[in-house]
């Protein structure tokens, strides 16, 4: 089975193959959040990542394992997966060409920009990111690197979750929750992987925007639904249309069910992240600990582990969450 291929064993040679190339980022404590809530929440900070996101993980540990004739790579992404391959081609010597909506966050048009990358916008709602890639690929020569249902990817993502189960082991603590946000379900089917290897009995749920809750319905369906995609949400980084086959195959064995959080639920995490963490999250990269402090499951007494996936935000949106009441 391919999902098989992605085990503690490679991830744990993809940690290896990325030491001194990413950020092992901090995993980050509130005393006053912990009084509040009457839980042990810890904060791994993944927005403090290289890009601003998980992402650069696994585009690094991807492209790295490309030949030296591979090098032009193409990848689609509403921002942090386009970034993280931008970013990665350009150290490793690399062009890329990576198709973005129109309607993207600036801060991730910009940000993908920044790295050099040659950028193709695509209306969403009428166009199909997935044609336009290929056929570019084609026409260039080029390498997709995809935004989540790739087993190099997922593995290389999967490092998060290695680095917590080391940084967490190092303080004598065992999760008995993990929270972590959900798109197409890269990051978390990495993540589980890792967490599931040393802590067996850990609940592990992702979380992902109202309406966007795909991998939520897929769970308790036991097969993959498909969102409408006639809602919108802010939390742009977490809009794919379906689990993918590969992450749902790893997903449904390792997660315990999905829990879904409003748009505002992820402004007032932000709002709390930026006062309480003294950190900047995008709407996205707070879903999960949105879930915590909206009370979605039950976390008192217990060691909660909370991914904050990435930081990547534009102003405005940023401006709105100060705008809420944080917790």
């Amino acid at each position: 089975m391919i999902e098989n291929t992605v085990s503690l064993a490679s991830i744990s040679k993809a940690a290896k193959r990325l030491e001194g190339k990413i950020v092992k980022t901090p995993i980050l404590k509130s005393a006053y959040i912990d009084k509040k809530l009457n839980t042990n929440l810890y904060l791994k900070a993944e927005n403090l990542q290289i890009i601003g996101a998980f992402k650069f993980r696994g585009a690094m540990n991807t492209i790295l394992q490309l030949s030296k004739s591979e090098n032009k790579v193409v990848a689609w992404s509403s921002g942090n997966h386009a970034q993280a391959v931008a970013a990665a081609a350009k150290i490793t010597g690399r062009e890329a060409t990576i198709i973005m909506p129109k309607d993207s966050p600036k801060n991730k048009l910009d940000g993908t920009a920044f790295w050099g990358a040659n950028i193709v916008t695509y209306d969403r709602n009428n166009e199909s990111r997935e044609e336009i890639g290929k056929l570019l690929a084609k026409k260039l020569g080029a390498t997709i690197i995809p935004p989540f249902d790739d087993v190099n990817v997922i593995i290389g993502q999967g490092t998060a979750g290695l680095e917590c189960v080391e940084q967490l082991g190092e303080i004598g603590v065992v999760p008995d929750i993990v929270l972590c946000c959900c798109g197409g379900g890269g990051l978390i089917a990495g993540v589980s992987t890792a967490i599931k290897a040393k802590f067996e009995n850990t609940e592990i749920y992702s979380v992902e925007p109202e309406f966007f809750d795909d991998t939520k319905k897929s769970l308790k369906e036991k097969k993959i639904i498909e969102n409408s995609m006639k809602h919108k949400s802010i939390c742009d980084a977490l809009l794919a249309n379906k689990p993918g086959n590969i992450t749902f195959s790893i997903n449904k064995k390792n997660l315990t069910s999905g829990i879904s959080v409003t748009d505002n639920e992820a402004l007032i995490a932000m709002h709390s992240a930026y006062k309480h963490f003294k950190i900047v999250l995008e709407p996205g990269g707070a879903v999960a600990l949105a879930a915590t402090l909206a009370n979605k499951i039950d976390i008192e007494n217990k060691h909660v582990l909370v991914i904050a996936s990435g930081g990547n935000v534009d102003k405005d949106v940023f401006e709105s969450c100060l705008k809420t009441i944080p917790i």
